[in-house]
């Protein structure tokens, strides 16, 4: 069995790799950024009307049934989920930034055209910035 010879990989090799790395995580930070922070079907909810529902299910556990208090206990856990998560405030600027710089590399490299960054979700402006155009 003949062995093979053991390649080294140049530094310039290295540092593409690091680069493609760089420039995936980049993509991959900004489109589950979005995906997060993506506005939810259906009516909204005010933070005060989440408090307001709080304070009734407080005054709801002191004299309901054990039954009734998992489901109070779960909805108050929920709404104070949902309550944090509506005062945080995301900034994406950054995110787009990198964004902006790294995607058109990533797409060239990968192969993924205009149309399937618009079906994902990112904004036409935002793909212009980067340098990546319908044609």
């Amino acid at each position: 069995m003949a062995s093979r010879a053991k390649h080294e990989m140049t530094e310039a090799h290295k540092a593409a790799l690091a680069e493609g790395r760089a420039q995936g995580r980049a993509v991959r930070a900004y489109l589950e950024a979005r995906e997060t922070n993506r506005p939810k079907r259906g009516r909204k909810r005010s933070p005060e009307s989440m408090r307001q529902r709080m304070a009734a299910i407080a005054r709801e556990l002191a004299t309901a049934d054990p039954m009734s208090q998992l489901h109070l206990v779960q909805e108050r856990m929920d709404l104070d989920a949902t309550l944090a998560a509506a005062e945080t405030i995301v900034d994406l600027t950054a995110l787009e930034d990198d964004f902006a710089r790294a995607a058109r590399h990533y797409g060239e490299r990968k192969g993924i055209s205009y149309s399937a960054w618009r079906e994902v979700g990112v904004p036409a402006a935002l793909l212009k910035r980067a340098g990546i155009s319908r044609g």
